[in-house]
């Protein structure tokens, strides 16, 4: 589940070409729920997203910071734009503010989330 490659080297630089996508998953929570929200905004918007992306410290953010009581979210961001790198980050709740809260904010108004599913709790059911 890789995010998407650039498609042409040809116009690097012009916004009209820059393939921007930036995902957020989140986990956790009371039910053990997983939400996943993708953005891929137009090229004319990439200017406003590059921002974004480039105002989250991504090299302080590769693993989440241990969670601060039971039923807290964990939450994924990744980010590609164009011919960058692609970034990564595992923020705890507590982590994701600022920047971090403003590119997340940006992802879930853009993108509706995938359907609900439940991490595997490993009980049977009840029996019929």
């Amino acid at each position: 589940m890789g995010l998407d490659e650039p498609a042409d080297d040809a116009g690097r630089g012009d916004a009209r070409d820059v393939l921007l996508v930036v995902r957020v998953v989140r986990t956790g929570g009371f039910a053990g729920l997983r939400r996943e929200w993708k953005a891929e905004p137009p090229p004319d918007e990439a200017p406003r997203w590059i921002g974004l992306i480039d105002e989250c410290p991504w090299e302080a953010a590769a693993s989440p910071a241990p969670a601060r009581g039971a039923d807290t979210f964990q939450w994924r961001i990744s980010a590609r734009c164009a011919d960058d790198p692609p970034r990564s980050a595992a923020l705890s709740d507590d982590q994701l503010r600022g920047p971090w809260r403003d590119l997340v904010d940006e992802v879930r108004a853009y993108g509706a989330p995938d359907e609900p599913r439940r991490r595997p709790s490993g009980r049977t059911g009840s029996s019929s």
